[in-house]
């Protein structure tokens, strides 16, 4: 069973992401026995966007950097409202200094989400809705529909 205590807030740095931080620090603010997570599965930069290996490394580790430095600010506005808070970021394989024994493939950001979720057992899935039309996420899909349609035994939270 599902701990309803314990929740994912999934993250990729935008202000989408960080209004669903905000949302759960406003909603759950000082309630006992609640942990977050704040997750966040990297999607480094394509390395065909690079002339040089150098470069396409330079550019990941000033991704990571930025990454790094929202997840921080995530955790402490959880904590400066009363919640047990950690980061979690799930390093993508292909990319320089990758030595994690669990990553991402980059395949699906929303099934390496649900698939922490499950393993974690976290009852609540927190994410933010990006501003597409109804046509582009037809077309293109979504993190936030794909997390949804793929949800089994949780709650998801669509933060807008």
């Amino acid at each position: 069973m599902n701990d309803s205590k314990r929740l994912i807030v999934a993250v990729d740095g935008s202000e989408n992401s960080w209004r669903a931080v905000e949302y759960v620090a406003r909603i759950l603010a000082g309630l006992p026995d609640v942990w977050v997570c704040v997750l966040s599965v990297e999607r480094l930069p394509s390395r065909d966007r690079f002339a040089t290996e150098e470069a396409w490394e330079t550019a990941c580790r000033i991704h990571r950097e930025r990454v790094q430095e929202f997840m921080e600010r995530c955790r402490r506005h959880l904590e400066q409202a009363g919640l047990a808070a950690e980061t979690m970021i799930v390093p993508a394989c292909h990319g320089p200094e990758t030595e994690a024994t669990a990553c991402s493939l980059g395949t699906s950001i929303a099934r390496d989400i649900i698939a922490f979720q499950e393993q974690g057992q976290f009852g609540t899935v927190v994410v933010g809705r990006r501003g597409v039309s109804r046509a582009e996420e037809f077309l293109f899909g979504s993190v936030t529909t794909k997390v949804t349609h793929l949800a089994r035994n949780c709650a998801v939270w669509v933060v807008q």
